[in-house]
């Protein structure tokens, strides 16, 4: 219960990885307001139905009013805000020169301009506070990945939005820093066991080092690590949680 009485904000957490990083949030005891723009009560009676406490939000992370509201209504229903986890990402992948505008314009807004809108309303109430956790999940293809300017556009970015925070409020008693999450067990990645018999899904296993995919609570221990008072002297850091796959 290393977070025992913390309230937390993961985005994108009615599903698959931010799912896993809320519920082993409300494991170690804080208070999880589920973000997202479905599903968000579903997986808030989850964790409320095994004993956490957890609340449900709609917000559309890029845009700027809402997750203003989404910070305000934490704060309102729980007193506080300690963790802010901007986890909210999406994709459209596609080769560099066929890439529509605004396949480019539509990740940009949600993986780093959500995560600078998430960013900037916790800290505003974290700095008056002095007291604060910022995790940002970036991904391995921050490096740069086929098929993926745009994605690995917006992850580079939250790295560097990430080491700016930090540098700007680390006396301000606010922590922030990176997840950088290798190849995940999610829905989404679990289809790929369905493709020509499992070619694609046994390829990038061969990926991986350590021979196996992740499960989101992999990367859920890592945010709440980060979270916790054991932490509390690390600050802009980019950690890799895949395997051995991101070098």
């Amino acid at each position: 219960m290393r977070l025992k009485d913390k309230v937390a904000i993961v985005t994108g957490s009615a599903r698959g990885l931010g799912k896993g990083i809320a519920i082993k949030l409300a494991e170690e005891g804080a208070k999880v307001v589920i973000a997202d723009m479905a599903g968000a009560e579903e997986t808030a009676k989850e964790i409320s139905d095994n004993g956490g406490t957890a609340t449900a939000f709609q917000v559309n992370v890029a845009k700027q009013d809402e997750v203003q509201a989404l910070v305000k209504y934490a704060i309102d229903t729980y007193g506080t805000l300690d963790i802010m986890v901007n986890n909210a990402g999406i994709n459209r992948d596609g080769m560099l020169h066929k890439m529509p505008v605004e396949n480019w314009d539509t990740v940009i807004a949600v993986d780093l301009t959500g995560t600078f809108y998430g960013t900037q309303e916790a800290i505003k109430y974290m700095r008056q506070k002095g007291y604060g956790r910022v995790i940002n999940i970036s991904s391995g293809s921050w490096l740069g990945n086929i098929g993926q300017a745009n994605y690995a556009a917006a992850k580079a970015g939250v790295v560097g939005l990430t080491k700016t925070a930090a540098r700007e409020n680390a006396r301000k008693g606010i922590t922030c820093n990176a997840i950088c999450p290798g190849f995940i067990e999610t829905d989404m990645t679990l289809k790929l066991k369905e493709v020509n018999d499992g070619a694609a899904w046994n390829s990038m296993m061969q990926r991986i080092p350590m021979g196996y995919a992740g499960k989101p609570s992999d990367v859920g221990n890592m945010v709440a690590f980060l979270a916790s008072d054991e932490a509390a002297y690390i600050t802009s850091e980019v950690i890799n949680v895949g395997g051995g796959m991101i070098v």
